[in-house]
């Protein structure tokens, strides 16, 4: 059998503020840009954890992809990142005054959630 999903390449999150969402990813989680990009009016950055993730985030302006595609479900997608040490990561997100929710056990492994400045929330999944 033909596999046709080799990888998750992109996962691309509608915010509001594209300018406050940057800063979020950038500072408070240490992301870097990747790439910034504008087309047809619109602009939108990909950003990554490091040069060897696969896998980046792109933010879009909410609004212009309303507008554009007023079909598109625009709700929060359903993150899971991965670290290798869950409370060191819930401790400097912490310090950065970043929302983080309680540590959990689950048969896979720990597991906390953590928000945006904008009241999107993700979780991380302790991976050794």
């Amino acid at each position: 059998m033909f596999q046709l999903i080799t990888k998750l390449g992109q996962v691309n999150i509608y915010v509001p503020d594209q300018a406050k969402a940057l800063a979020f990813w950038q500072e408070k989680m240490g992301f870097r840009l990747v790439k910034e990009e504008t087309f047809h009016g619109m602009r939108w950055y990909e950003l990554a954890a490091d040069e060897q993730n696969e896998t980046s985030i792109v933010i879009h302006d909410k609004a212009k992809v309303a507008e554009m595609s007023p079909d598109v479900h625009l709700g929060t997608p359903s993150l899971m990142f991965v670290t290798k040490d869950i409370e060191a990561f819930r401790s400097d997100l912490q310090a950065k005054g970043v929302f983080v929710g309680d540590v959990m056990e689950f048969p896979t492994g720990k597991v906390c959630n953590f928000a945006d400045d904008q009241e999107n929330y993700f979780a991380v999944m302790e991976v050794r």
